[in-house]
């Protein structure tokens, strides 16, 4: 109804490197979108949230295909989320690189190359893509200053990144208030650099940090 075209991709994974997995399956399930008339190249937006959040923050750093990206509650630096817990569960985190939903194979200690080249953080100086980045400071699974880490790069590169920081929420948003401002927000971000519509005041002016 507001004139996109949603396409959620499939993804074959290789054990050791899950983002450039993603970066090999999307972008060219994005240009077929192209050569068969159905979106425009110059307006494509990237979004998803935890492992899509994740995979979001790295794929910018590898292709300047898409002219805008939201990255909700993304591990962004694999080798300070490695030795940490779930908050919610109290797990110990370095279960879900090595062998579960991060796919890396051999621990930090034993290959810490695999950590780096898989961390959007380490190539933040490549990303041309205005990013979103979105975060509950509660978060029991992603800890919330993995937002943080990429933001303050960002930022200390000069990059074009907005950080969205919802007080008291878990990994998904729960209150209704924060979902729909955060919809409204995501839906303002995609329409001024995909359809060039007018900025809204909050991506020109920001909104001070309150607590």
């Amino acid at each position: 109804g507001n004139g996109y075209v949603i396409f959620l991709p499939d993804v074959k994974y290789e054990v050791g490197r899950p983002c450039l997995s993603s970066v090999k399956c999307l972008v060219p399930g994005v240009q077929k979108l192209v050569s068969m008339g159905i979106a425009d190249p110059k307006g494509f937006g990237l979004h998803g949230h935890s492992w899509g959040g994740y995979q979001t923050a790295f794929i910018i750093t590898q292709t300047d295909l898409f002219a805008a990206a939201i990255a909700g509650a993304a591990v962004t630096n694999m080798t300070s989320a490695y030795d940490g817990i779930r908050w919610g569960s109290g797990r110990a985190r370095q279960f879900q690189y090595e062998k579960s939903q991060s796919r890396i194979g051999p621990s930090l200690i034993d290959a810490p190359e695999l950590y780096i080249q898989n961390s959007p953080l380490f190539f933040a100086d490549r990303i041309h893509t205005p990013l979103l980045i979105e975060f509950g400071d509660k978060d029991d699974a992603v800890p919330w200053y993995q937002g943080i880490e990429l933001y303050l790069a960002m930022r200390r590169l000069n990059k074009n990144c907005i950080f969205l920081q919802y007080p008291n929420e878990p990994h998904h948003l729960k209150k209704y208030p924060n979902k729909l401002d955060y919809t409204i927000k995501m839906k303002e971000f995609l329409d001024h650099y995909l359809k060039g519509e007018p900025a809204a005041d909050w991506i020109t002016k920001g909104v001070p940090f309150h607590r």
